[in-house]
Formats: structure tokens, C-alpha cells, sequence
């Protein structure tokens, strides 16, 4: 029997792309260069962020860096799929923040074809796994796992260590509030 047409001939297929580390490893700077290519290829971009993340500016995302890249702000991960509007690629800043909700929205655009893009934290100041992004990590196609590096000895840095006394597991901040450090110095000074 002779198929006129191959079955995915004219689909596009989704994927889901994940940029992780600790802070000032580079996540949004990483994200910013992957959607400036994209827009180099005309290629449609929506990209969101969590309202509780104004640290920079209130619509815009912006790395430690000063790079920004124009934003949507969402209260919650099913927003997404309504501002949708059948863009080639969807980005997510700071998923960290976002629900478990957020790990079905992802799997909703990458089915639809959809170029999906996810920045966050993998772990939080204590060390442990941060929201929804294990199960996101698990269900990527593609982990890039970036580093700082640590500022105590130099070596590559994956714990973002929290320099105030505020224990709430969200605490937006920046160098006055976290430092990057290597396992060796987080275990030094965090336990």
C-alpha cells in the first residue's frame, strides 16, 4: 500500500528545554541567548514569569547581568496556555515559583508543537529539590545544568547559600542575600 503523505510530514514536534543551576549561574542569561536566536529565526516567542518576580522589572525579564528580554507577567502556570496565541517558542522564567501545574502546561505546548523553554532553580537555599522542577527535569528532552562559580574557593558552585536569617523557602534576593558556594563550602557553613 502506498502512503501519499508521511504521517508527520508538515507537524512540528514540541520539546521541552530545561536551563538549571543555583544563582548567578548564568539560567537567565542562558535562557535570554537560546530566545535571541530564536527571534534571529523570526521564530514567534512568548515568554512569562512569575509575578512574584519584580526583583529587576516588574514585566520585563532581567538577568543579574542587565540583559532583559520583554515579559508576560502570570499569577499561575495555567495563564500560560491562554496567552498562548500559537507561538513557535514558549519561555519560562523563575519555574521554581510556579506550581505543579506548571508540569502539565509544559507538556500541553510541547505536544502542540511548541518550542518550550524552562529557567529555575533546582534547589532551594537549603539544598533540597525546588517546586516543580524535579518533575519538570524528568519529563525534559533536553537538561543543561549551568554553575556560578563558588566565591569562597573558585571551584564551580551549585548551592545558592542564603546569608540572612529569613527561613521561608522564597526569599527574592540577589548578592545581598544569597552567595554561590561549592559543596565543600555549603557543607562548611550550611550545616
Amino acid at each position: 500500500m502506498f502512503l501519499e503523505h508521511f504521517p508527520t510530514e508538515g507537524t512540528r514536534h514540541g520539546w521541552i528545554e530545561i536551563v538549571c543551576g543555583s544563582m548567578f549561574s548564568g539560567k537567565t542569561e542562558e535562557l535570554i541567548r537560546r530566545l535571541k536566536r530564536a527571534e534571529f529565526a523570526n521564530q514567534k516567542i512568548l515568554l512569562v514569569k512569575p509575578t512574584i518576580d519584580d526583583r529587576y522589572h516588574k514585566e520585563n525579564v532581567v538577568s543579574h547581568q542587565g540583559t532583559s528580554f520583554e515579559a508576560v507577567c502570570v499569577s499561575n502556570a495555567t495563564e500560560i496556555l491562554d496567552l498562548w496565541n500559537k507561538e513557535r517558542v514558549v519561555a519560562i522564567d523563575e519555574a521554581q515559583f510556579f506550581d505543579e501545574a506548571i508540569v502539565n502546561v509544559c507538556n500541553e505546548l510541547a505536544k502542540k508543537g511548541v518550542r518550550v523553554i524552562v529557567a529555575g532553580l533546582d534547589m532551594d537555599f537549603k539544598g533540597e529539590p525546588f517546586g516543580p522542577m524535579p518533575r519538570l527535569l524528568a519529563i525534559a528532552e533536553y537538561v543543561t545544568k549551568v554553575h556560578a562559580i563558588c566565591v569562597s574557593c573558585g571551584d564551580l558552585a551549585q548551592f545558592s547559600h542564603r546569608t540572612v536569617k529569613d527561613k521561608e523557602q522564597v526569599l527574592l534576593g540577589a548578592v545581598e542575600q544569597y552567595k554561590p558556594l561549592c559543596r565543600v563550602c555549603y557543607n562548611k557553613i550550611a550545616h
